[in-house]
This record gives C-alpha cells, sequence and structure tokens, in this order.
C-alpha cells in the first residue's frame, strides 16, 4: 500500500500550512462506523492510514517539531452535516472499531480540540469540508479536510502546488469578475442542453492546495476554483440562473429542470430519473445550485478515482445542495434533519460521466466582454 513516510509527512504539512510559532499541535481527525452507518473496506484502511501517520509522526519526533494526536468521532450520517458535539483522543495503537466503543466519560468537546488544535487533517468517510470551514473561523485553525481519501490519492499529494495555487487563483479572478456563465452539455452526441448561472452578488473562491492562513479550511489534494451562483436573496433582484443541466447517473441521463437556481423538475425517465424526483420532493433544498467549480489536476497528469475528493479538482463540476460555506445562502437549517443535508458534486470527465459532453463554458464580464474557458472538457483559455 501506497502511503506518506514521516519526512514527506513534515513536508506536506509545512508546505500546506506554513505554521508558525504556536501551531505546533496537529489533530488527526478520523470518523467513526456505527450501527446506522457501517464500516467498509475502503473507511477502515482510511481509518489505519490515519493511523499510520500519526504513528510515523510520533516515531520521527525528534526530528520535526510538531505534537500529532489521532482523534476519532461518531460520524454525523451525512456528507457536511455539523460535526458532533464530543469526540474523543487515542493512541495510534488504540483505534476503536466502532463508536460505541470509546467510553463516553473520556470524550472531550469538539470545541476544546479545535481551540487546542491550530492545524488539522481530516482524512474522513463524511466529509468534514462545510462544517470546519464555519468552525475554522470561530476556532482560529485550519483544516486540510480529506474525505473519500485513499492510497490512490498519495500522488496528488506530492504535486508542486505553488504552481496549482498559481492557476487556481488565475480562474478564481475570472470567476470574480464574471456576471455569469453558460454551459453547453451534449448527451449521446446529439442532444444539446444549456445552463444559464447567475454569477452576480458573489465571490469565488480558490482552493489551491494552500492553507497559511488561520480560520480557513479546504480540501487536500486539492486544485479548485469554485463560486455559489448568486441565489436570489436581494429583494428585489430574483437569480438569472436556469436551463436544463444533465447529470448521467449509472447508465442514465437524469434531466434536471432549473428556474430560480433551483431544480424544480426532472424532466427524463427511468428509475434515477424516478428516485432523483422523489428525494427532490422530499428534500426541496437538494435542488439548489450550490456551486460551480474548475479543476486544474487533470494537466498535471492525475486520472479520476472514483473518489470525489480528487475527481472535482480535475475539471469542471457543478454542485447540489448546502452552499452557506462558500458564501451562499442554504445551510442546514433548510433540510429536514441533519442526515439529510448534502453537498453534491457532478464532476464532467469522460471517464465519470461517458454519456455527457461538457462541450463548452463561457464566462460573460461586465460590459459585454465573453471569455471561452472550455471547450469538450478542456481548457482552451491560456495558463
Amino acid at each position: 500500500m501506497e502511503n506518506l513516510k514521516a519526512d514527506e509527512l513534515v513536508a506536506m504539512i509545512e508546505r500546506v500550512f506554513e505554521p508558525e510559532a504556536g501551531d505546533e499541535r496537529v489533530a488527526i481527525l478520523v470518523d467513526l462506523p456505527d450501527d446506522a452507518l457501517p464500516d467498509n473496506d475502503a473507511w477502515a484502511l482510511r481509518r489505519t492510514i490515519a493511523a499510520d501517520w500519526v504513528r510515523e509522526l510520533h516515531s520521527a519526533s525528534s526530528d520535526h517539531r510538531f505534537e500529532v494526536d489521532l482523534v476519532v468521532y461518531r460520524n454525523v450520517r451525512a456528507n457536511n452535516a455539523d460535526l458532533p458535539a464530543t469526540a474523543w483522543i487515542c493512541g495510534p495503537d488504540e483505534l476503536p472499531a466502532s463508536a460505541d466503543e470509546p467510553d463516553a466519560s473520556t470524550s472531550l468537546p469538539f470545541t476544546e480540540i479545535l481551540d487546542t488544535h491550530r492545524l488539522v487533517l481530516a482524512p474522513t468517510e463524511l466529509s468534514a469540508t462545510a462544517p470546519l470551514k464555519v468552525l475554522s473561523k470561530i476556532h482560529s485553525c485550519r483544516g486540510a479536510t480529506m474525505p473519500g481519501f485513499s492510497p490512490a490519492m498519495v500522488p496528488a499529494l506530492r504535486l508542486d502546488y505553488t504552481e496549482v495555487n498559481r492557476r487556481v487563483h488565475l480562474l478564481k479572478d475570472l470567476l470574480d469578475r464574471a456576471v455569469s456563465a453558460d454551459l453547453k452539455f451534449v448527451a449521446d452526441g446529439t442532444d444539446n442542453y444549456d445552463l444559464h448561472l447567475d454569477l452576480r452578488h458573489r465571490t469565488a473562491h480558490a482552493s489551491g492546495g494552500l492553507l497559511p492562513d488561520p480560520g480557513t479550511a479546504g480540501n487536500l489534494p486539492s486544485g479548485e476554483a469554485y463560486i455559489v451562483p448568486y441565489e436570489g436573496e436581494i429583494d428585489g433582484d430574483p437569480t438569472a440562473t436556469a436551463g436544463i443541466f444533465p447529470v448521467q447517473m449509472d447508465d442514465e441521463v437524469v434531466l434536471f429542470k432549473i428556474e430560480g437556481n433551483v431544480a424544480t423538475t426532472i424532466l427524463s425517465d427511468g428509475s434515477m430519473s424516478t428516485q432523483e424526483a422523489a428525494l427532490l420532493s422530499a428534500e426541496p433544498a437538494r435542488g439548489n445550485i450550490a456551486e460551480l467549480g474548475l479543476g486544474v489536476l487533470a494537466a498535471f497528469g492525475l486520472e479520476p478515482i472514483g473518489v470525489v475528493l480528487l475527481d472535482e479538482k480535475l475539471g469542471l463540476h457543478v454542485a447540489f445542495g448546502r452552499s452557506e460555506h462558500f458564501g451562499g445562502q442554504v445551510g442546514p437549517d433548510q433540510f429536514s434533519t441533519p442526515e439529510a443535508v448534502i453537498h453534491q458534486d457532478h464532476v464532467y470527465l469522460p471517464q465519470i460521466q461517458p454519456r455527457i459532453n461538457a462541450a463548452a463554458v463561457d464566462l460573460h464580464f461586465e460590459g459585454g466582454e465573453t471569455l471561452e474557458l472550455i471547450r469538450d472538457g478542456e481548457y482552451v483559455y491560456g495558463f
């Protein structure tokens, strides 16, 4: 199994966080399975990897300045749901097999852990990105979130993130200046679908693999610029986001009708279409267009591995659901339960959605200028 050694882990922590005096305590977070969300092989392996990182860093403690703790907590049932109130610190050789094993009396408030650990790595089963983006600001810590991390992602941790970061910030600048984006999709070579995204009143984000500032959190591996489309929250100024958004699910192309930045209707037929229609009916907040993302890592020779954490960083992606952690208006309180909270990315690469081609992405700016950004899934913008 490919994994990082102590010197590589130290180099990664130094490169990603650029820690200063007072940033010596590092928490490596993992979530634990329970009866409601049983274990799986990939999850068990991920916890083993996290424990190995702690073990490696402990064994080389004389060669670096970091004090590293393994922090475990009960899984929160859904990606990007709020973290639990408590967690446990345990040794790498004492990793619990489930959330029911640790003694509740030995748990610590999660807030205390974040107050005392300025640097956080989170190779979790369920994404902790949204809650850590919120909590990092409150506790002045920094979090590198790694949901779904696997050994296949190790090469992505060794990239030149100075160059990745440069490209990401160029895209962020474009998104900051854009007032709208037009996306054109072609399904099965003949069926054309257009989606207009209103990008007014928003600031884009750069996730370039570097987190030097307290109060920030983002994915690692990283390599994307992203923005929340305008959701129409200003009185008298409705959002102009509308169109038809195709997503391949299994072997079916599901067509979402978008009105007012929200998926209101499923226009396609089939088992996945029926399922998505039921989900939207039960949880309307699932249909919020929450993100336009532009990944750059495909240009560095990386291929999709079937895990969103890495795959979304390779190219174009659009997400449904929770957006408030990115500066939008849809948060957990707009879902019926914490378990229903979702931020779901759909990545447009031929290996992931072979029936759909991201034929074009154009950005529009004040004054009528248009920039051709993507053609047939690849950037035509020169970096």
